[in-house]
C-alpha cells in the first residue's frame, strides 16, 4: 500500500469517535502512516469545537457518538469542503441523512488496510 501511505504522509486527519479503544487504534494507525491526528473528539460538541480551532485535511467520523448522531459534524465538514469517511458498526441504517449520503463507509471493526485506502482516496483530490 505504498501509494496510499504516501498520500497520507503529512496530512491532518480529525478522528471523531466515542469509543476510546477504537479511537486510540485509529490514532496509532494514522500516526504510523505519517498523519498528524486532531482529536480524537468523542462528542458532537467537542468535534465542532475542534473544527472551530483547526482545519483538518480529512476526517473519520463515527455515525453514533454516545447516542447522538454525528450529522451536525458532517454538516460542518461539508460546509468547509473537508472530505470525510464514516466508520460505523450500524451499516447504512444511520447513514441516510443527506449530510452523510455521499461519504464512503467502512465497517467496524475497522480494517487497517481499508481505512488507509479509503482515506487516501478521499484525500486524492485535495492538494497537500
Amino acid at each position: 500500500m505504498p501509494e496510499a501511505a504516501e498520500m497520507l504522509r503529512g496530512r491532518r486527519v480529525m478522528i471523531v469517535e466515542d469509543e476510546l479503544l477504537v479511537a486510540m487504534e485509529m490514532e496509532s494507525l494514522l500516526e504510523e502512516q505519517g498523519c498528524s491526528v486532531l482529536g480524537p473528539a468523542p462528542t458532537v460538541d467537542r468535534a465542532l469545537d475542534l473544527l472551530d480551532r483547526e482545519r483538518p485535511d480529512a476526517a473519520i467520523l463515527d455515525v453514533n457518538l454516545d447516542g447522538q448522531t454525528a450529522v451536525p459534524v458532517a454538516a460542518a465538514l461539508n460546509a468547509q469542503g473537508i472530505p470525510f469517511l464514516l466508520a460505523t458498526g450500524y451499516g447504512n441504517a444511520q447513514g441516510s441523512a443527506p449530510e452523510l449520503k455521499d461519504a464512503p463507509r467502512i465497517d467496524k471493526p475497522v480494517s487497517h488496510d481499508r481505512l488507509v485506502r479509503v482515506l487516501a482516496r478521499i484525500l486524492e483530490a485535495r492538494p497537500a
